[in-house]
């Protein structure tokens, strides 16, 4: 059962990444801004401030000036950091302008100065997702280890952050597969049931 999973979601990830390149296409510039618009589904307070996004890697929607404004309403932001394959992220402070450096995966990353932090809420890279909360990443297995350590110590809140028509009826998944709570899109947000 679990090889045909693995196999059913590396055909999914080749279907989902070229249907993700078309929507990104025309979509791309509207979606970074319309992300802007939606009421965010937490507010920082003591012992829950710390909100993660990613940097923009190939057709992924730009989180960044999400990030500027979370930073304005008072959350301390910051970006993942990858240290292996299969491994929990670290996270690094960052606001938008600051300087990066390349990091694994060549994707850019925060300098390796700046201090780390465990974030409360996450924003989380998608391939695809359904309304269950389940959804199709990479296969590294980066964000499920993450996610699962962090729940482990505290609450979190998970978000994934995707163009609406990314949405499927039904994505595969293991034990291993951690949920999201809510998906953000340039429609809105759903709360995932």
């Amino acid at each position: 059962m679990t090889n045909d999973i693995t196999e059913f979601k590396a055909t999914l990830r080749v279907n989902a990444t070229a249907h993700r390149t078309g929507l990104h296409e025309k979509l791309a510039e509207m979606a970074a801004l319309r992300l802007l618009s939606h009421p965010f589904p937490a507010k920082p307070r003591p012992g829950f401030s710390c909100v993660s996004a990613f940097h923009p890697y190939g057709n992924e929607i730009d989180t960044r000036q999400l990030l500027g404004k979370l930073a304005g309403e008072g959350w301390t932001t910051c970006l993942p950091v990858v240290v292996a394959k299969r491994q929990p992220l670290i996270f690094r402070r960052w606001l938008p302008g600051e300087p990066m450096e390349i990091g694994v995966m060549k994707i850019a990353v925060p300098l390796v100065s700046a201090p780390e932090v465990e974030p409360d809420v996450l924003l989380v890279p998608l391939l695809a997702f359904d309304k269950a909360g389940y959804r199709l990443g990479y296969g590294g297995g980066f964000y499920d280890a993450t996610l699962t350590k962090l729940r482990a110590k505290k609450p979190i809140i998970a978000i994934g952050v995707a163009y609406a028509g990314q949405v499927v009826a039904d994505v595969p998944h293991e034990a291993h597969d951690m949920k999201l709570d809510y998906v953000m899109t340039e429609k809105g947000i759903v709360k995932c049931v």
